[in-house]
C-alpha cells in the first residue's frame, strides 16, 4: 500500500519534458523511498501516444482517481494537437475538474495551465504557465506571478517545460521531506531556481 498516487494524464500533442521530467522525478522519489506510485495514464483506452517531438509513449492506463493528477502542456501556440485541442474537446478539462471536485489535488506543468483554467479550478488563485499564454491565462486567474512553481494547496501549477521538475521535487519535498527531495535533486544532477509561491 503507497501513501500517495500520482496520475500524468497524456494527450497527443503534449509536451514531453512536461510529463517526463516530473515522471522521471516522481519514480526517483519512489526508489529514494518516498511511499509513492507514478503512472502515465489517458482519459480514454490508447495504446499509443504521441507528443508534441514525436515520442510515441505506451500509458499505463485510464485516469482514476489518484491523489495528485498532473497536466503537462504543449501545443497551446499550434492548431493541431495539444492543450488548445483538448481544452476545446471539452472531456479533459471537465475530468480534471470531476477529479478536483472528488478531492483530488491538481497540478499542472506550462501550458497545461489553460486545461485548469477550463476546467474552473484557477480563479481567484495566484497561478503560472509559460510565457506564451500569460495574457490567454490572466483572462481566468486572479493573479498571475513570474514564478517557477505556485503552491496554493490543492492547486499547483508550474511555468514552462523544465518548470515542472522543480514542480516535482517540491512535491517530493512537501509530501515526504527535504531529505528525499534533496536525494533526488543530486541523483538528477538538477538545481531548483527560485522558491515556490504561495
Amino acid at each position: 500500500m503507497v501513501d500517495l498516487t500520482a496520475e500524468i494524464v497524456l494527450f497527443d500533442g503534449f509536451d514531453e519534458l512536461d510529463a517526463i521530467g516530473p515522471y522521471e522525478v516522481l519514480q526517483n522519489g519512489a526508489q529514494a523511498g518516498a511511499s509513492l506510485e507514478t503512472r502515465l495514464v489517458t482519459l480514454e483506452q490508447s495504446g499509443l501516444v504521441t507528443a508534441s517531438h514525436g515520442l510515441r509513449v505506451e500509458p499505463d492506463g485510464t485516469i482514476g482517481r489518484p491523489d495528485l493528477l498532473l497536466v503537462p502542456g504543449g501545443g497551446w501556440t499550434t492548431e493541431d494537437g495539444g492543450v488548445r485541442a483538448v481544452v476545446e474537446d471539452g472531456r479533459l478539462p471537465r475530468a480534471v475538474g470531476e477529479r478536483y471536485t472528488a478531492g483530488v489535488t491538481v497540478a499542472s506543468v506550462c501550458t497545461g495551465a489553460m486545461v485548469l483554467a477550463e476546467a474552473g479550478l484557477l480563479e481567484g488563485r495566484p497561478v503560472t504557465t509559460h510565457q506564451v499564454a500569460i495574457d490567454d491565462l490572466e483572462a481566468h486567474a486572479e493573479t498571475v506571478v513570474g514564478a517557477r512553481v505556485v503552491d496554493d494547496g490543492d492547486v499547483l501549477t508550474a511555468g514552462g517545460v523544465t518548470a515542472g521538475i522543480d514542480l516535482a521535487l517540491w512535491l517530493l519535498e512537501r509530501e515526504f521531506g527535504a531529505r528525499i527531495a534533496t536525494a533526488v535533486e543530486t541523483e538528477m544532477e538538477h538545481e531548483r531556481r527560485g522558491e515556490v509561491v504561495g
